[in-house]
């Protein structure tokens, strides 16, 4: 049988194309309000000056992993957070430079400053409500991540990555609204939150709270643990 490869002394040269690969990064954020994600400016070709995702070529030294943060970093000055494979995206046509495969990643983080850097013109949060339209394939990318999330929502506390370390029962409540874009009955839904036994009462009130000071609460990640080990946390709404 002939290989499909010849070697060469800088290595191997194959006879058939062979696909790019690519990571890309999508950042959750919440500004207490809305839910946010962290797009880039484009600064070259294609689709220059448009919004996407941060992302970027793999090097042949580094894993997909290991490119998706150093790209967000380069990209937005972002340090590297705890990222999870959303899945492979290999649409034919999805890359006008030709046959490029991508790998991406989501994660969620506290908002802070970032700058756009490398090959970005800029770098910004947006709301969810206010995304632009963007480059490549990556709205349908975001909505894959969105699905994803609402998912884990279930299984997880998504407040951990969110939230202040010390937050209100009205702040959590406004975090999960935004997370389903659905409303909850407040009292409803304080009885489910504390019946998981993952918040923890600290007798302390929400000094920016504008009427009524919330008591605060912070989560009870021992209890957590021990739940999502068991397989015992699933949070219904």
């Amino acid at each position: 049988m002939t290989p499909d490869y010849i070697k060469t002394p800088e290595g191997y040269a194959y006879k058939y194309p062979r696909a790019a690969m690519t990571a890309d990064a999508v950042i959750f954020g919440f500004d207490g309000y809305e839910l946010q994600v962290l797009l880039i400016q484009r600064g070259i070709e294609p689709y220059k000056g448009r919004w996407a995702f941060p992302g970027g070529f793999m090097r042949m030294d580094e894993t997909i992993e290991e490119c998706a943060v150093r790209e967000l970093h380069e990209e937005t000055g972002l340090l590297s957070p705890y990222m999870q494979q959303l899945g492979i995206f290999s649409d034919v046509d999805r890359d006008p430079r030709g046959r490029i495969v991508t790998t991406a990643f989501y994660a969620l983080v506290k908002m802070e400053s970032v700058v756009g850097q490398d090959d970005a013109m800029d770098a910004r949060w947006f709301p969810l409500s206010a995304v632009p339209a963007l480059a490549f394939d990556h709205d349908h990318i975001l909505r894959v991540a969105l699905k994803r999330l609402r998912e884990d929502l279930h299984f997880r506390p998504i407040g951990f990555e969110l939230l202040p370390q010390k937050f209100s029962i009205p702040q959590l409540q406004r975090l999960y609204e935004a997370l389903l874009e659905i409303h909850f009955d407040r009292r409803n839904f304080q009885k489910k939150m504390l019946a998981t036994g993952i918040l923890i009462e600290l007798g302390e009130k929400d000094p920016t709270a504008r009427h009524r000071a919330g008591t605060l609460y912070s989560f009870n990640k021992e209890q957590y643990d021990k739940m999502k080990h068991d397989g015992t946390l699933r949070l219904e709404f």
